[in-house]
């Protein structure tokens, strides 16, 4: 990621952050020219086709100059930011002088010379001591002088000491696994004594052979100009201009190809539901209510969650993926909940790992955090990698449903209408009543009518009478 130029200036290349990925946009940048960095500090903001990351620096110095503006889409490998390391402390300006192993064959024995100035110390070398020369025994074998030069100075602040069974990793290594959502305790380390590396920590986060993009499945222009107004085309002439170009970058462009890649390799099908739920709107009262409840994030769409777990557990041949490479239907005893979040940066889906382990209560702060971390533009590469199926609530656009498109690599997405006063037969008599639609789009390669007509069929069920959250579970 750095190159040297001269003695003074090192150079900071856009790195590839694990995702495979050929570019990136510098949103924001967080010094100047003429501000001090130190290793480890966070130089800027960059957003990628999955999300943002904020990138740090790994030596001392001071910054003379960015070469690109905030907005610059910028290749991986293009230097971005020159820094002066001259004179900085642990700077990797230079490397230390070679250190001189003394001869074996002196005629008697001689003190060596002080060392003059402040020697460069190695991390876990010391000072070199004193020594002494000898004259040599009779038979023994004099060497030629050997000199021994130790490694250059890396740009890391010291080496990692090992905290209480902590992973043994650098301060810079840690910022960038916090960053990219990985757990160090996780990684196999590669480096020497047990370290884990940047390398190691890109690796736990790099695609499948089977490239799974994490991009929403619902109508996304649709979204995206709700979202974003300023990216609609304008209907009238506005100051004598008649169109608006807006370059697709980032996690928009991101979601373009996929959507495109789902919809031509995937069999979609889509079928549609229209359920009362007058009796689960009134459960969502009762546990805003609930002193178990307090503080989380109670509304519908926990209950159609829970809803949609329990349906996958009552059909669990619904939870696969299709191996192209191989021909295979991969069953999956496991569920990663995708849910679709719109942020000022395009649709994305990060998913709730191991969902249908989860109470309710658990299941609620999963989802709490989940969208405010999306909202925040703080979501992870690792948290949109691994979904099995996925929800997209269209309903708070005042959508009453749609044909979702599949996220990339799994097998079904559910959407959800809005949720309407509406005349409904109850009892034999005809009243309002809380009404919606439910769509839910399925591959057909994996998912046949049958199966996907009994997944929509009891979620429907459950919502319409929700104590099955009990007897079914």
């Amino acid at each position: 990621m750095t190159t040297m130029t001269d003695a003074a200036l090192a150079e900071f290349k856009m790195p590839d952050v694990g995702e495979g990925l050929t570019e990136a946009e510098i949103l924001k940048w967080y010094v100047q020219p003429g501000d001090a960095v130190t290793d480890g500090q966070v130089v800027c903001e960059v957003e990628t086709a999955k999300a943002a990351v904020e990138l740090p620096i790994p030596f001392n110095g001071v910054v003379r100059e960015l070469r690109f503006p905030e907005g610059t889409t910028v290749d991986v490998g293009q230097v971005i930011i020159a820094v002066d390391v001259a004179g900085g402390s642990g700077s990797a300006a230079a490397a230390p002088a070679a250190v001189s192993v003394p001869e074996p064959a002196a005629p008697e024995p001689e003190p060596e010379p002080e060392p003059q100035g402040r020697q460069p110390v190695l991390v876990g070398y010391g000072v070199s001591e004193a020594s002494t020369k000898r004259r040599p025994r009779k038979g023994d074998v004099v060497a030629a002088p050997v000199k021994v030069t130790p490694p250059a100075l890396v740009p890391e602040p010291e080496a990692p000491v090992k905290d209480n069974g902590r992973p043994l990793a650098k301060p810079p290594v840690r910022k960038l696994a916090k960053d990219l959502g990985v757990d160090l305790a996780s990684l196999t380390p590669s480096g020497p004594g047990g370290i884990i590396t940047r390398e190691d920590v890109h690796a736990a986060v790099a695609p499948a052979p089977e490239p799974v993009v994490t991009q929403a499945q619902v109508h996304v222009q649709v979204q995206a100009q709700l979202q974003e107004p300023a990216t609609v085309v304008p209907a009238v002439v506005q100051d004598g201009v008649r169109e608006t170009r807006i370059p697709v970058k980032g996690v928009r462009k991101a979601t373009a190809a996929a959507m495109v890649g789902s919809a031509f390799t995937a069999p979609h099908v889509t079928e549609f539901v229209t359920i009362d739920v007058t009796r689960t709107m009134k459960l969502v009262e009762e546990l805003k209510a609930d002193k178990e409840m307090q503080g989380l994030r109670v509304n519908p769409l926990l209950l159609i969650a829970k809803a949609l777990l329990v349906a996958i557990k009552r059909n669990p041949e619904i939870s696969a993926s299709w191996d192209e490479s191989s021909q295979e239907i991969v069953r999956k005893h496991y569920v990663n909940l995708g849910i679709a979040a719109a942020t000022p940066r395009g649709l994305i889906v990060p998913n709730i790992k191991d969902a249908h382990a989860k109470t309710l209560p658990e299941l609620a702060t999963a989802l709490g955090e989940l969208v405010s971390t999306a909202r925040e533009g703080k979501t992870s590469p690792a948290a949109m990698q691994g979904g099995t199926v996925t929800i997209t609530n269209v309903g708070v656009f005042g959508v009453d449903t749609g044909t979702p498109i599949l996220n990339p690599g799994e097998s079904a997405i559910l959407a959800v209408g809005a949720i309407k006063l509406q005349p409904w037969v109850h009892k034999g008599k005809v009243k309002p009543r809380q009404v919606t639609t439910l769509a839910l789009s399925f591959d057909h390669r994996l998912v046949d009518g049958e199966l996907g007509s009994k997944v929509l069929a009891d979620v429907a069920a459950i919502l319409e009478q929700p104590k099955r959250l009990i007897t079914w579970a």
